[in-house]
């Protein structure tokens, strides 16, 4: 579980995120959604403590993040796993050492002890005979799964995940969610994803934080949405005719 406090963050005077407060469940999958410069990426920077906050706390697991010192803050890192947008993969290694690189840099394990764990996160991604390949030459879903085997090389106990679909067609997308959420439940993982991909949120969105100009405009479940009384929650969920219609069948069924 990670709890953020009244949380606020400024970058020269400017104000990004205001008073943010909620709780990220351990086993779900937690989605911060908003439009672009809602703030939601300057949040998910901040909680993994790539930002500095201005006020509030960020507690992982009851210990706090804020009142950390290098060393531990340190510790609490190789508990995290993440997932980058566009993969962010090393172009000139392979697959198996993209995987490996973790390990490699936080471990004392034996060479061999690596390569089993690199080849278990693999096989579990649906991933084998791929590991002397290069990046260049798989596809960008085949990427997405080998980032996603180097997040949870370590055995995470916190994923974070900005924008795992950018780029990917939809069926390959939902994929990669199912995906997601299956190991989120599989590790029991506190696992928060940063998108703006509606089918995410209606697909895999056990808990989900509402962000406009960087306030928290609304929390809930997908379930909950259909029944939200937010005027920009619904005109950001469903600026979609698909969704629209999604919505009143919904309302229809609930009648």
């Amino acid at each position: 579980m990670i709890e953020v406090t009244n949380l606020s963050k400024s970058f020269d005077g400017k104000q990004i995120l205001k008073d943010i407060s909620t709780v990220f469940e351990k086993g779900q999958t937690n989605l911060i959604i908003g439009q672009s410069g809602s703030g939601k990426t300057v949040l998910l920077k901040s909680i993994v403590g790539l930002h500095q906050i201005d006020e509030g706390d960020i507690v992982y697991d009851g210990d706090s993040f804020v009142s950390m010192n290098n060393s531990e803050r340190r510790r609490l890192r190789q508990d995290m796993g993440m997932l980058f947008q566009g993969s962010a993969l090393f172009d000139s290694s392979t697959v198996e050492e993209n995987v490996r690189f973790p390990l490699d840099m936080l471990t004392d394990w034996s060479l061999e002890e690596r390569r089993d764990r690199a080849n278990f996160c693999l096989e579990r991604v649906n991933l084998k005979n791929v590991n002397h390949l290069f990046p260049s030459e798989i596809s960008g879903g085949m990427q997405k799964r080998v980032a996603i085997a180097r997040a949870i090389s370590l055995n995470p106990k916190y994923l974070f995940c900005d924008e795992p679909n950018s780029g990917l067609d939809p069926k390959t997308a939902i994929v990669i969610d199912e995906l997601i959420k299956e190991l989120t439940q599989e590790f029991d993982m506190t696992t928060i994803i940063n998108t703006h991909d509606m089918n995410s949120v209606m697909g895999i969105g056990d808990k989900i934080v509402f962000i406009q100009n960087g306030v928290k405009e609304w929390e809930g479940s997908k379930e909950d949405i259909f029944s939200a009384d937010n005027e920009a929650l619904e005109s950001f969920i469903f600026a979609s005719e698909i969704f629209r219609e999604v919505r009143e069948y919904h309302r229809k069924v609930k009648k």
